[in-house]
């Protein structure tokens, strides 16, 4: 796995992390690769793991 994707937990915010999606997909012009899908769905679950940890936080 590359060092980019945290295996436990998330150390980047929510924010950070949906950044990097925005340009993955602008990087794919719209249309991900075998590759690209599979680190979409590597961000997507540190995304949530963010959204959670940030909830947690906040109450």
């Amino acid at each position: 796995m590359s060092p980019e994707f945290p295996t436990s937990g998330s150390v980047r915010s929510a924010a950070e992390v949906n950044e990097q999606i925005r340009a993955l997909w602008l990087r794919a012009g719209g249309t991900l690769s075998t590759q690209e899908r599979a680190e979409y769905e590597l961000l997507v679950v540190e995304w949530a793991a963010a959204i959670r940890g940030e909830v947690v936080e906040a109450a």
